[in-house]
């Protein structure tokens, strides 16, 4: 398998959804890749794996017009690849409440990801959005 959907229904209007996935100041409160975040004033984020505590950079390339986030990811700023997709469906799309959204997150497998890698990527990103839809839904900020 070269890719990973996750995905899951918000009960928050689709640009609240957005605005969350697409803060990097917010990452650290639901991304295990993206731990203890440092943000770069040129738009860098550097943050280690909760899992493994593995250093990874990343740069946001948020479309506020479509609802698209791509997580551009690398072990060096001039190696960042898009590697992860966000997209945020308005809830009327699919038949659901106007305040609400479907949320989902793909994944795309890189050739150094062996089965283990890539089953735990796969799981945290089903538990990230989890993470995602609490926070969101009940406001809490584990921050505050």
């Amino acid at each position: 398998m070269i890719a990973n959907l996750a995905a899951l229904h918000i009960d928050a209007p689709a640009d609240t959804v957005f605005a969350y996935i697409s803060d990097p100041a917010k990452l650290d409160r639901w991304s295990f890749g993206t731990w203890q975040t440092i943000l770069h004033p040129d738009g860098l984020i550097e943050g280690q794996g909760l899992a493994n505590g593995f250093k990874a950079l990343m740069r946001i390339d948020a479309d506020p017009t479509r609802l698209i986030v791509d997580y551009h990811l690398g072990a060096t700023d001039g190696d960042l690849r898009p590697r992860i997709f966000a997209r945020v469906v308005p809830g009327a799309v699919t038949g659901h409440a106007h305040n609400s959204a479907a949320l989902l997150l793909t994944a795309l497998r890189t050739t150094d990801m062996d089965d283990t890698r890539w089953g735990q990527l796969c799981r945290a990103h089903a538990a990230e959005l989890d993470i995602i839809k609490g926070q969101i839904e009940t406001g809490f900020d584990p921050k505050a």
